[in-house]
């Protein structure tokens, strides 16, 4: 009686890597070599077979993940633009507020000269009279 193996013959996985290596460089010609049109069904191909079917599910993962990504640094940048142009127009606000200032004291400061030569011309008017 012979017993039965309890053994498995294993395909060797440099012969596997091979394979995958034709299939990668098969399915790149067919992307080369094929129209527009017929990617499309290239890529139902890739998603109806049964490792094609998981690389599809992870690139749709990948490209949601990114999609995410993308619209919350759009957010973000439009919030920082935002923010920064509320600080542009209050600098603004403020620079002209102090450039009003500074020119109605202008104003009283000319006006302080002028009364202090009347005051000093009536000084020296009134020393010459005396």
């Amino acid at each position: 009686m012979e017993r039965p193996s309890l053994e498995f013959n294993l395909p060797d996985t440099h012969e596997e890597g091979k394979l995958y290596v034709v299939d990668s460089l098969n399915n790149l010609n067919k992307l080369n070599v094929c129209p527009a049109e017929s990617q499309h069904s290239l890529d139902e191909e890739e998603t109806t077979g049964g490792t094609g079917g998981s690389m599809a599910g992870s690139n749709t993962r990948n490209q949601c993940l990114f999609f995410i990504t993308f619209i919350l640094t759009l957010i973000i940048t439009l919030a920082l633009v935002s923010f920064v142009i509320f600080l542009i127009f209050q600098t603004r606000n403020e620079v002209d507020q102090i450039s009003s200032r500074l020119l109605s004291e202008k104003k009283n400061i000319e006006e302080l000269k002028k009364l202090n030569n009347i005051i000093l011309k009536h000084l020296n008017q009134s020393r010459i009279k005396e």
